[in-house]
């Protein structure tokens, strides 16, 4: 279980906290949703459980462990908003292999089925392919770590109604084989699958669903 404990963080050159005493916790293979309107505190949040920032106060454990923010980084993979900005292959099969030294061809095949992009040229270059299928390479680039816990900041942004699908079937496809935490303005996108939501308003929880099956 990821436990969060009165996470606060607040920038050295801001006057408000960006979080204020944010306490939660996810269970293993567990999907949780991020709600809130823009400057919450979502992305922010993120960034801390995934050890790229650091809180001035909080503590954060995994099964009952407290651990520091390199441990956080060594277990987490983050996907942030348009991710294929940041593509730095030039080609798909580039991209998977980018920072790792040695790579079997059967772990991105693995990998690749994983996020349902069985088959895909892997000498395209990136670009050429759908936003759906782009953010599905990014997911897997992130899965070639092997990552406990899976972040994705607003991974539906700017993609059309049926490549927003597509970003709903990888969860669903990826759920219970990883604890899924995503940020997003579209919890409806998502229904048909279990998941709770935390629901950010000026850096504090407002709300907290326990549990969401959908329709």
């Amino acid at each position: 279980m990821l436990d969060l404990r009165e996470i606060t963080y607040q920038p050295q050159t801001g006057s408000e906290k960006i979080l204020d005493d944010i306490s939660f916790n996810v269970h293993e293979n567990e999907l949780i949703l991020i709600c809130g309107n823009s400057g919450a505190g979502k992305t922010t949040l993120l960034e801390i459980i995934s050890g790229l920032t650091i809180p001035q106060k909080g503590s954060i454990s995994w099964k009952n462990k407290t651990i520091s923010a390199r441990q956080r980084r060594w277990i987490s993979g983050v996907v942030f908003q348009f991710p294929e900005r940041y593509f730095l292959g030039t080609t798909v099969g580039k991209e998977l292999k980018f920072g790792h030294k040695s790579l079997r061809e059967k772990n991105i095949d693995i990998v690749l089925k994983k996020v349902g992009l069985s088959g895909i040229n892997l000498a395209q270059a990136p670009e050429k392919l759908s936003g759906g299928q782009q953010r599905r390479l990014a997911v897997a680039v992130q899965l070639m770590r092997n990552p406990t816990i899976l972040l994705l900041d607003e991974p539906t942004a700017g993609l059309d109604w049926s490549m927003k699908n597509d970003v709903k079937n990888l969860v669903h496809n990826l759920q219970n084989k990883n604890t899924i935490i995503i940020v997003t303005h579209e919890p409806s996108l998502f229904e048909g699958i279990p998941y709770k939501i935390i629901t950010l308003e000026k850096g504090k929880i407002k709300k907290l669903m326990k549990e969401h099956y959908g329709g």
